[in-house]
């Protein structure tokens, strides 16, 4: 199938009174109109950032290089009325608070009908009657007299819901979902999950799922990038990453997920610090934190090399265990 939204080579830099700071370095990625990707890494690994760009959202102060394709269109080098055009209807994006995304001095109804207005140009009663119907699509009960409250007046997960809602109001192509769970209890999250894992089916769309929950990515996701320091340093089918992870950081963080089917006596943690983008090790980022570290990893930084059964990885270790 042909990408609806792919990432080619993306750089975000930051300027900053220290010097430039790179969040995200030379990252592809796609994915597929009915496919969730799943985008995984601890928190300043450039999840966030690498999907600001895409969405024309990135500070000030940042410079992004590359190429973001929305089909044909190319988000990076489109001008900012042209991107006004495209978020909400083609693509869209669910921050991880709905507390600050969501505008505390407006009713519920009216931000809902909003994106239609603005995109769609449909008159307010309109509005509001498709907004109605959006909110029962994501299963918020008394959707009608949700549409007069204010966001302080919603739980978190109902909140949630609405971002969802309102993200869904147009139909976009893409969903970008950062962090839609985080801070919500595990009954709200496995909730919020099944309405996204429908989103998906019902409509189509392409969802790509920005976390550090690995979690969540196996209850949502078709296949998987993990992302540290900036680049992506492996990718795969969900399965095949959870069954045999190749790379010592994406099988750090298997290690340290709980799990109910295998008996423990201690969390396994990984050990060490996210390095200091400013400042990154020479060779391997990972390398001062890797259990398996040699040499060369500290001399050379390996680059992304896919491998036969599909999956990615960006790791000298194989080769070395090979040459041994």
């Amino acid at each position: 199938m042909t990408s609806v939204l792919e990432i080619d080579k993306l750089t975000v830099s930051f300027s900053t009174p220290d010097g430039a700071v790179e969040a995200v370095t030379d990252v592809s990625l796609s994915v597929e109109a009915g496919e969730c990707l799943g985008l995984v890494g601890e928190s300043g690994s450039g999840k966030s950032q690498t999907f600001m760009a895409a969405m024309g959202l990135l500070a000030d102060n940042a410079t992004a290089n590359g190429h973001i394709r929305l089909d044909s269109m190319d988000l990076l080098s489109a001008s900012e009325k042209k991107l006004n055009t495209v978020r909400g209807e083609r693509i869209a994006m669910i921050f991880q608070d709905p507390m600050t995304s969501l505008t505390p001095h407006m009713k519920i109804g009216r931000q809902l009908a909003e994106v239609l207005i603005e995109h769609q140009g449909v008159d307010k009663e309109t509005g509001r009657r498709r907004s109605r119907e959006m909110l029962d699509r994501v299963h918020i009960p008394e959707a009608e007299r949700r549409l007069d409250m204010y966001p302080h007046e919603l739980s978190g997960g109902l909140r949630q819901r609405v971002m969802i809602a309102m993200a869904l109001m147009c139909e976009p192509e893409v969903i970008i979902a950062d962090e839609p769970t985080t801070a919500l209890d595990v009954t709200v999250q496995a909730q919020i999950l099944d309405l996204l894992t429908e989103v998906k089916d019902d409509l189509g769309a392409a969802i790509v799922l920005i976390t550090h929950d690995l979690g969540v990515v196996a209850g949502l996701a078709d296949r998987v990038a993990v992302m540290y320091a900036g680049r992506i340093v492996e990718q795969g089918t969900v399965a095949d990453i959870f069954a045999a992870p190749t790379h010592p950081y994406t099988q750090g963080l298997l290690a340290c997920t709980p799990r109910l089917d295998v008996e423990t006596e201690a969390l396994v943690t990984i050990a060490g610090q996210p390095p200091n983008l400013q400042n990154l090790p020479s060779g391997c980022s990972f390398h001062p934190r890797c259990p398996h570290v040699f040499d060369r990893c500290k001399a050379e930084r390996p680059s992304l090399e896919n491998l036969s059964n599909g999956q990615a990885k960006a790791c000298f270790r194989a080769a070395q265990e090979a040459a041994e």
